[in-house]
């Protein structure tokens, strides 16, 4: 197994007109990882770069993606060069990608930061009352890991439990995707700290129709590795659903402080 971090500069306001020409922008939505998954496949082929994380700011015309490959930069580059429509290579350039080998040794035990991105849902296996809204949640509906806690907690209303009683109970979004994470995670590796960064409720884009309003949340945190194998799939398939559109990158930091459970 080989596994590449590959960085590719960007310039927003070209991937903006990329994205407008293609007709990726749909009632006022615009989903760039939607677009990115549509560019990167014409570019490098159907999950090559997947894994992806793109780091950009609003006020700010460069950015930059990240993406987990089994492929090294060279060898994308010479792909990219055959095959990407004329159009994508005025968003990417492939001669200014970058790319690293990942180590394929991280021991049992070793303790890593995390950076991750994720869409932290659950799909529903029947159908379920929402007594808050007055209306069921359909069979097979993706739903906020949050709000479907909720719900389960407090049938008769979660908003009449009040707040007071959600934190009595341990109930915030962030220990609910700390433990939607560590689900995830399974034997490859052990959450031991957890913070929620970042939270948003985003509008996705899928094909030719509006895709599903739901969660998108940064997590920091350290992890330690349990299965060595397991830990480096989770690595190269990501974490979560829409994995293919910009979530689910586990990127890897120094860990922080570690903290003894008393």
């Amino acid at each position: 197994m080989k596994l590449h971090l590959v960085h590719v500069p960007l310039d927003m306001r070209r991937l903006n007109r990329w994205a407008g020409c293609r007709g990726l922008i749909r009632r006022g939505t615009f989903d760039t990882g939607y677009a990115f998954h549509i560019l990167l496949s014409a570019m490098f082929g159907k999950g090559v770069l997947q894994p992806f994380r793109l780091f950009a700011s609003e006020r700010r015309r460069n950015a930059a993606l990240y993406a987990y490959s089994a492929v090294a930069g060279g060898e994308l580059r010479q792909m990219a060069d055959a095959v990407a429509p004329p159009d994508c290579l005025e968003v990417v350039t492939p001669s200014r990608m970058r790319s690293k080998a990942m180590p394929l040794d991280f021991e049992r035990g070793r303790r890593l930061g995390f950076d991750l991105r994720l869409r932290p849902v659950r799909r529903l296996r029947c159908e379920l009352t929402d007594s808050q809204l007055g209306s069921p949640l359909s069979k097979g509906s993706e739903v906020d890991a949050f709000r479907l806690e909720l719900v389960r907690r407090f049938p008769s209303g979660w908003r009449d439990a009040g707040v007071t009683a959600a934190e009595k109970a341990g109930l915030t979004r962030e220990s609910v995707y700390g433990e939607w994470l560590s689900e995830r995670l399974g034997d490859a590796a052990a959450v031991e700290q957890c913070r929620l960064a970042a939270f948003a409720r985003t509008r996705a884009v899928r094909g030719g129709n509006g895709g599903p309003e739901g969660p998108s949340a940064v997590l920091h945190g350290t992890l330690a590795v349990r299965d060595v194998q397991s830990f480096l799939k989770i690595l190269r398939s990501g974490v979560g659903r829409h994995r293919a559109y910009g979530y689910g990158m586990l990127l890897l930091r120094p860990p922080g402080r570690q903290v003894t459970v008393r």
